[in-house]
């Protein structure tokens, strides 16, 4: 598949275009992944343990390169047309109880079905229904028919070792060395799907529409930040006492979540965007549309949820009746999940930068140097008083990050502004001439 031209028109599929942006059903499938960054968010928040965590990672990076599939999917054929959205519902109820068996994908649970092979199963189908859609449209060239048998393996590889890792802690009698077998199945089952998924994908890795890929991942972005909300709003549970330290810590929790949205959506977002349309060369798109969209992003996303795990932690300590007035001390762990998260985050943004724009924004590389640097101490202090440090950092460094763009921030803005008015004009005349 080339560009939307080079895809065979069919009854069953409609080639995208140049012009698409996300659509009405593309934003349906991203509700399933909104439960699913609330489901393992809260299970792991459950408990948090070193283990635990490494295996939250195993798990969102699984669901990310699903997801990533939709989105290459939907930017070569229109996902609302012809069969595409007969698929797309299947492969959200595959993905639905993907998420609901991530409970007991590791460890099976008595009582239901067997949790890792009912977790492993479902990532088959959605990877194969994935890669059904590109054999149909590819079933006229022997060639590309091949091709898809060799692209076929990789899932079917890393679905078996899902299956094998979860075997492992029935079989193997040494709890620990059954939990260090099957974190080695995972990880290199992920390594397969990345590593050789997209060395074997090169030339599939194709970007029809630069507005529809940039948007995606724009979107996706945005509601991990949702997931901050969502903690801020529910924390441990329901009903939250209004206790003056909740409040504080929902404000500075707040103003944390608007800093990232400002650094993110504010100037990068439309950059990020403008050097994809402005790369013409395939070759340069693939890179950018790789590299920079799925590879960089899904760090971006890891961060935001790690800073939603310790948000919705604090708040539990801060509301408890035993807890004194501003909270117990944060605690190194819980402290490198708050704080690692937005330091992450920030320094994903500033590879896009330097990676898409050749650029070096100091203000984010110096911010999350300082969230660092100021763990030993914060990690000592309460954890209203940990999170205001946190906060001020943050927004001091977004905000130096925005000053210091140099006429960068208004010719982006200029330029995302005057696409939006052409685009606006442009349907403005079709709708008076056609409607």
């Amino acid at each position: 598949m080339g560009n939307g031209g080079g895809v065979r028109w069919s009854w069953s599929v409609r080639p995208g275009a140049p012009g698409s942006r996300t659509t009405r059903l593309e934003l349906f499938y991203d509700l399933v992944f909104v439960f699913a960054f609330l489901s393992v968010t809260t299970l792991t928040a459950s408990e948090l343990t070193p283990v635990n965590l490494y295996r939250f990672l195993l798990v969102l990076a699984l669901l990310w390169w699903s997801w990533t599939g939709f989105v290459r999917m939907g930017n070569a054929l229109r996902a609302d047309q012809g069969v595409l959205p007969l698929v797309g519902f299947v492969t959200v109820a595959a993905t639905f109880l993907l998420v609901l068996s991530a409970p007991s994908a590791f460890t099976d649970r008595p009582g239901g079905l067997p949790g890792p092979l009912v977790f492993a199963g479902s990532y088959f189908v959605i990877r194969m229904a994935q890669l059904a859609i590109l054999g149909w449209v590819e079933r006229s060239d022997p060639v590309g028919r091949r091709r898809l048998l060799t692209r076929a393996l990789v899932p079917t590889v890393a679905t078996v070792l899902l299956v094998v890792a979860g075997i492992v802690r029935s079989e193997v009698s040494d709890e620990r060395l059954a939990v260090v077998l099957q974190l080695l199945l995972w990880t290199l089952a992920l390594l397969i799907e990345y590593v050789v998924g997209v060395t074997l994908a090169r030339r599939w890795w194709v970007v029809t529409s630069a507005g529809h890929w940039a948007e995606r991942h724009a979107l996706m972005v945005l509601i991990a930040l949702g997931e901050s909300i969502i903690a801020l709003g529910l924390g441990p549970k329901t009903g939250l006492p209004l206790t003056g330290p909740v409040a504080v810590a929902a404000l500075l929790g707040i103003l944390i979540v608007a800093a990232l949205w400002w650094a993110y959506f504010d100037t990068l977002a439309f950059a990020l965007e403008q050097v994809l349309h402005h790369a013409r060369d395939e070759a340069a798109r693939r890179r950018l549309a790789r590299d920079v969209y799925t590879f960089l992003h899904l760090p971006m996303i890891i961060g935001t949820i790690l800073y939603a795990l310790g948000l919705k932690d604090l708040l539990a300590e801060v509301a408890a009746e035993e807890t004194p007035d501003w909270g117990w001390p944060l605690g190194g762990f819980w402290g490198g999940v708050l704080f690692g998260g937005v330091a992450l985050y920030l320094l994903s943004l500033a590879a896009c930068w330097r990676l898409a724009l050749r650029e070096t924004h100091w203000p984010l590389l110096v911010t999350a140097a300082a969230l660092a640097l100021s763990g030993p101490f914060a990690f000592r202090v309460p954890e209203v008083a940990a999170l205001g440090v946190l906060a001020v950092l943050t927004a001091v460094g977004v905000a130096w990050e925005t000053r210091s763009e140099d006429g960068r921030r208004r010719r982006v803005r200029q330029l995302a502004l005057e696409e939006q008015l052409a685009s606006e004009a442009e349907q403005s005349r079709w709708r008076r001439e056609h409607l």
